[in-house]
């Protein structure tokens, strides 16, 4: 199924990997991107579950649009063991003004595909998704 405004298809494995990371834990994240060629959202990188904040910070090119979610798992100020699931639109200042403008109009459309998201977050430099910017989103 098309995305109306900028063409993009969402692959079946995107869906599946998300089910996987949200209802089975097989995954810490995923990271998505757009692969033009094929006018359609591909899985580019999956986190192991043991994989930290830094692994999945790190595996995000510092010059190219991606969107990714994340497997958040943290401490309620009552002692309770929660998870939150974050999807990341990340657009760094540097990469290219074409690669914004097409994953800034296929992001609606791809995150409806991902039934489960629980916080989103915008990003154009690593602080913007910082670990701390993270754990104040999800309490």
């Amino acid at each position: 199924m098309a995305n109306a405004a900028s063409g993009m298809a969402v692959n079946d494995e995107c869906k599946l990997k998300f089910l996987e990371l949200k209802a089975k834990r097989t995954y810490r994240y995923v990271v998505f991107k757009i692969e033009e060629k094929l006018k359609q959202v591909i899985v580019e990188k999956l986190g192991e579950p043991t994989d930290g904040y830094e692994a999945f910070t790190a595996s995000l090119p510092a010059n190219e649009c991606r969107y990714a979610v994340y497997d958040f798992d943290f401490v309620t100020e009552e002692n309770c063991q929660k998870s939150k699931i974050f999807f990341i639109a990340w657009s760094p200042d540097i990469a290219k003004v074409r690669s914004k403008m097409l994953y800034a109009s296929s992001k609606d459309r791809f995150k409806r595909e991902l039934d489960g998201i629980q916080v989103e977050l915008q990003a154009t430099d690593p602080t913007e998704m910082g670990l701390d910017v993270i754990r104040g989103r999800a309490n």
